[in-house]
């Protein structure tokens, strides 16, 4: 089937009327392509909030602000509507609030779930909230603050005018000089402590070395846990084998056995018995001496004539 020239025209003219109305709402903040909800708010003041500016939930974008005209009842509100592409529950006593996203100004509506059952549904209005501009914020904190140093200078004034109308030349000239003392205290004391930061600098080394050597002991310590465990262990079992055994009976019997040999050391050095005699009695040895003396001459006379001694007969 052949298309006409006309045909063609037709369809493209029709698309691009399609491309052009799309594009117009998408830059208007409308996507035409994406199912979404408008909710509205009611405000007095939107405070520099403009088409196209994001909606947040929790922080994350969910659509935005679409539509802003004043109220049809020309009591000076705008109504705002908020288009919202995703597909998120929204309680029917949710808030929209709007408030600044950076320094610069920047607006945006952030919506503040509620806690209803019944849900929102499209073209219903949300309760609205205006949130305090970073100026408002600051003037908020800073204004007590402000106010009370105000009345602090003003009570400071008022002693200093008293103080000034109260004390004499003599007593004004005592405080300067107290307060002369009290700046040489205050120097001497920065002094201090500056000797006292040195000498922290000076030692710190030599802590930091001693670190050193207490990480390097119970590093050993550590190491050597099982062989510390072993020697531990063993002084254990020596010590209840020390508790077993008989240690007083053998103490008793060395004991009895030194007195024995003392006792007979006593009677040797008294000469009783052999053992006595022979080491107290110098006669033995002199006998013993003359029986060596006779025995060497009798070897000597038979190595000298053997004759007399040994006969050798062959037949």
């Amino acid at each position: 089937m052949k298309i006409s020239k006309e045909t063609k025209i037709g369809a493209i003219f029709i698309i691009g009327a399609i491309l052009l109305i799309w594009g117009y709402n998408f830059l208007k903040g409308q996507d035409l392509l994406t199912r979404s909800r408008t909710f509205y708010a009611v405000y007095h003041n939107v405070s520099g909030l403009g088409k196209a500016n994001p909606v947040y939930i929790n922080g994350m974008q969910v659509g935005q602000v679409t539509q802003m005209y004043f109220d049809p009842a020309l009591n000076g509100n705008i109504i705002v509507g908020l288009t919202v592409d995703k597909d998120f529950p929204i309680p029917k006593n949710s808030t929209a609030e709007i408030l600044s996203t950076d320094l610069m100004g920047t607006k945006a509506v952030t919506l503040h779930l509620g806690n209803a059952e019944n849900l929102a549904q499209n073209g219903d209005t949300l309760q609205s909230k205006l949130a305090a501009t970073l100026t408002e914020q600051v003037e908020e904190t800073i204004g007590p603050l402000k106010k009370r140093a105000e009345n602090l200078l003003t009570s400071i004034d008022e002693i200093l005018v008293s103080l000034n109308a109260t004390l004499s030349a003599e007593q004004v000239k005592s405080i300067k000089g107290s307060i002369s003392h009290l700046n040489s205290s205050l120097s001497n004391a920065d002094t201090i402590m500056q000797n006292i930061s040195g000498f922290v600098i000076d030692e710190k080394s030599k802590a930091q070395e001693i670190l050193n050597n207490l990480e390097s002991i119970t590093t050993n310590f550590k190491n050597n846990n099982e062989s510390l465990t072993k020697i531990i262990s063993n002084f254990h079992s020596l010590s209840d084998t020390l508790v077993q055994s008989n240690i007083a009976g053998t103490l008793h019997s060395v004991n009895k056995s030194m007195m024995d040999f003392s006792l007979i050391m006593n009677k040797i050095n008294k000469g009783e018995g052999s053992v006595g005699l022979l080491l107290n009695n110098d006669t033995l040895y002199l006998e013993l001496e003359k029986s060596s003396r006779d025995l060497n001459l009798l070897l000597e006379d038979i190595r000298l004539h053997p004759k007399r001694y040994v006969k050798f007969s062959l037949f």
